[in-house]
């Protein structure tokens, strides 16, 4: 008999948002935050490779989301005191999306 594991793998796919290509520093490589049912992660790309910065779910803490007209900025803190995930300039969804926060 296999064992099967105290928590099952969630296989929902990850939500991307990806920041305006009008903004500062976003029209090569915009921006992205990634957000699947195990972590939270802001990926920066670059010409030769990306910066990447990940919170695993269980550490988050808590959720930023300030709204102008346009964008959106998004902060997400972490439990363990590290700098929080930030990124500005996220496209606002339209009504019809699905909210993840």
């Amino acid at each position: 008999m296999a064992a099967t594991p105290d928590v099952p793998m969630d296989s929902s796919p990850a939500e991307i948002f990806a920041a305006s290509r009008w903004t500062q520093g976003n029209f090569f490589f915009p921006t992205k935050i990634v957000v699947s049912p195990q972590r939270v992660s802001r990926i920066k790309s670059r010409l030769f490779g990306s910066n990447e910065e990940t919170i695993v779910m269980s550490k988050v803490a808590s959720v930023h989301i300030s709204t102008g007209v346009l964008w959106s900025e998004i902060v997400i803190e972490s439990a363990g005191g590290t700098d929080p995930i930030t990124s500005t300039a996220i496209a606002k969804k339209t009504r019809s999306e699905s909210a993840i926060w």
